[in-house]
């Protein structure tokens, strides 16, 4: 394997500790002639500019403003040594032993991987893993054991950029971080599906593990935080036409109803996959699963279709070519209720579920007692997101759902409830409809979404459920 230079790229806006801390992580656990370390300093005023001045080993760039986290990158990337691999660092890490060598051999694993992360101790998207620490003398003992794990990695569908390490040829080929996503927040996920179209993978290297404290500089002002990234997210959505945090989400709820014999073959269709992150998931989980899936956002499905078979198209406009009998699963997470007619889409897609296969789904429910308590209100207020989410068309109770799913010809073995954590008040609302309807009404009130296992049969009622 032959392996590039890396240029380190490590913005920093105050918080002198922490990059302190930072840098000598990186002196003391990286090989000296593998790295070099740029600082893009974003007109900080504790003393940070000033030490970074004294540090011998670095490149440094002053900014006399906060030009914000993607364009102070961008000028690290600049000046990075020509040829280099670029590695974004955040400030509020702390690198390990062999951490640098472990995501090179992950970047250079496959021709076609563009950019590569660690796993952490706090961080999205499923990078983040749970440490015992009573088990280990330091974080440093525990790190050195697990950075010599196998190799082990995982493809994913964005990467996030507190520590990525990304190709020279996709850099040069895709470009900078977009600047338009200042101060921050975003340019990572547009950053990912920008190497994703231009035909290159992510991978998670799984046996990388650095520190991140997490929000250093956003974290001190919790409303800036925020108000960045609401505005960011609108941005993105404008930019790609999806929702990145809705269409990358992996149904683990729904997910933990696939239960198939070890090594067997498996076919699962999702109906609005979206970008496809369960279906990628699934083929994680499952090596020898065949996916598929239709989404009518053709954004969303251009991004699903580099790993998955998918069709763009609407399920209730178009005739499916499907074999009969093909699939062991077919997932509806939060779909049926956007349907016009969510009874014939479920009778259509019966002719393609084996026999002994389920149809996996999950449903708001309209009879949650924040629904109710606002009706009894006189509100009935649609949201950008919720059980009253502008773009549902459909609406469902229990008695509902299984009335639907029996009229449809199947059988319903297990309904399960997803709940929220409630305040006090809520149980107070809960225990006031109650009193009216009768406690076996309670978990229905209580109930935020229902998720459900499907499988042809004869009708049923709803005695016949499980319901958990």
């Amino acid at each position: 394997m032959t392996v590039k230079k890396t240029s380190i790229i490590l913005l920093t806006y105050n918080n002198l500790d922490d990059t302190a801390l930072c840098v000598e992580s990186i002196r003391s656990n990286t090989p000296a002639d593998s790295y070099e370390l740029i600082v893009v300093d974003n007109h900080s005023t504790d003393g940070t500019p000033d030490w970074i001045q004294e540090q011998t080993d670095i490149r440094f760039i002053r900014n006399e403003s906060n030009r914000g986290f993607p364009a102070g990158c961008n000028q690290g990337i600049q000046t990075a040594q020509e040829g280099n691999d670029i590695l974004l660092l955040n400030n509020d890490t702390m690198v390990m032993p062999n951490w640098l060598q472990n995501l090179q051999r992950c970047l250079y694993s496959r021709e076609d991987v563009g950019a590569v992360g660690p796993v952490t101790n706090c961080c999205s998207n499923d990078q983040q893993i749970q440490i015992d620490r009573s088990k280990e003398s330091s974080l440093l003992s525990f790190a050195r054991k697990f950075n010599r794990a196998k190799p082990n990695y995982e493809r994913k569908i964005k990467l996030v950029g507190f520590c990525l390490l990304i190709r020279r040829t996709v850099v040069q080929k895709i470009g900078l971080l977009d600047e338009r996503f200042y101060p921050g927040n975003y340019e990572d996920d547009d950053y990912s599906f920008r190497i994703q179209r231009a035909g290159y993978q992510l991978l998670l290297s799984k046996n990388t593990f650095i520190y991140h404290k997490g929000s250093a500089s956003f974290g001190k002002d919790p409303k800036a935080y925020q108000t960045a990234l609401e505005v960011n997210a609108k941005k993105f959505e404008g930019k790609w036409g999806f929702n990145a945090t809705y269409s990358t989400f992996v149904r683990y709820d729904i997910l933990s109803f696939m239960q198939p014999k070890q090594n067997s073959p498996l076919r699962v269709l999702e109906v609005g996959c979206a970008c496809g992150a369960t279906l990628l998931k699934i083929k994680e989980q499952f090596p020898n699963a065949e996916i598929y899936g239709i989404e009518c956002n053709a954004a969303s499905a251009a991004i699903a279709s580099r790993f998955a078979d998918i069709q763009s198209v609407d399920i209730e406009q178009v005739q499916l070519d499907y074999d009969t009998q093909t699939f062991d699963y077919i997932l509806f997470a939060d779909v049926l209720e956007h349907l016009r007619d969510p009874e014939r889409a479920l009778r259509n897609v019966r002719q393609y579920l084996k026999t002994g296969g389920a149809v996996l789904a999950s449903i708001p429910n309209i009879m949650h007692y924040s629904v109710l308590s606002g009706l009894l209100n006189g509100n009935f207020t649609y949201q950008d997101a919720g059980i009253l989410d502008r773009t549902h068309l459909r609406f469902f109770t229990l008695a509902e759902i299984i009335r639907l799913f029996a009229v449809c010809g199947y059988t319903l073995p297990v309904i399960q409830s997803k709940q929220l954590p409630r305040s006090s008040q809520s149980n107070e609302w809960v225990d006031r409809l109650v009193a009216v309807s009768g406690e076996e009404k309670r978990q229905q009130f209580e109930t935020y979404q229902y998720l459900l296992k499907a499988q042809m049969g004869p009708q049923t009622s709803e005695k016949g459920a499980a319901f958990g």
